[in-house]
């Protein structure tokens, strides 16, 4: 199958997704690879989509912008199998709020049913990592790479828990859409995204 994953090209950690696609591309058999969504052009040439972390303030002001947002909520509500790691989770998210200022007015894409604490492991000198267990299968141990981390405070009906960090929510999935706190692309593992290429339609049935 010939397969297109964009990462959202404006901030953030692009590279490292890139090359996580591809590595997840070359193990699941599917041609062509990934590539920058920086318009709504962009959007309509991909099956899957990846929304990095990186400034979550920064990457919304930029795709509100380049009128990213509304094609963005309109792709992923009609079923695009979509990542957002750290930042990119909160860009997908209903409900942010600051663990330090409280509630946040910012640009959202507002798609999965969440309530989002930025900043819930302190800033980024209280970067660290965890082995975390992924409700995912071959995924019983994933280690997650937390910088600046934010946690999810609560869920909607239909979502579902992937992981948790004590007490703390930090992987979630809700139909087409994944969300993590962590960074899998800084992880050495490209499970997540072999994950994300499985919710494509087709991808199963190989």
């Amino acid at each position: 199958m010939s397969l297109t994953v964009g990462v959202v090209g404006l901030q953030g950690d692009i590279e490292e997704h890139v090359s996580a696609i591809d590595l997840a591309l070359s193990r699941s058999g599917a041609r062509r690879g990934p590539i920058l969504v920086k318009s709504p052009e962009d959007l309509r040439r991909i099956h899957a989509l990846i929304i990095p972390g990186g400034e979550s303030t920064v990457i919304g002001g930029l795709s509100s912008i380049k009128g990213l947002i509304p094609s963005l909520r309109e792709r992923i509500d009609n079923g695009l199998p979509t990542l957002g790691t750290c930042a990119g989770m909160i860009m997908l998210a209903k409900k942010v709020e600051d663990r330090v200022v409280g509630k946040r007015n910012q640009a959202l894409i507002g798609t999965l049913d969440v309530t989002i604490e930025r900043n819930s492991f302190g800033r980024q000198r209280e970067s660290f990592e965890a082995d975390l267990k992924l409700n995912i299968a071959g995924a019983d141990r994933f280690r997650g790479v937390f910088i600046r981390a934010p946690s999810v405070k609560s869920i909607g009906p239909g979502v579902r828990e992937l992981a948790r960090l004590g007490d703390a929510i930090v992987a979630v999935q809700q139909g087409n859409m994944i969300g993590t706190a962590f960074h899998p692309e800084l992880s050495g593992s490209s499970t997540l995204h072999e994950y994300l290429i499985s919710l494509v339609p087709g991808q199963n049935a190989k």
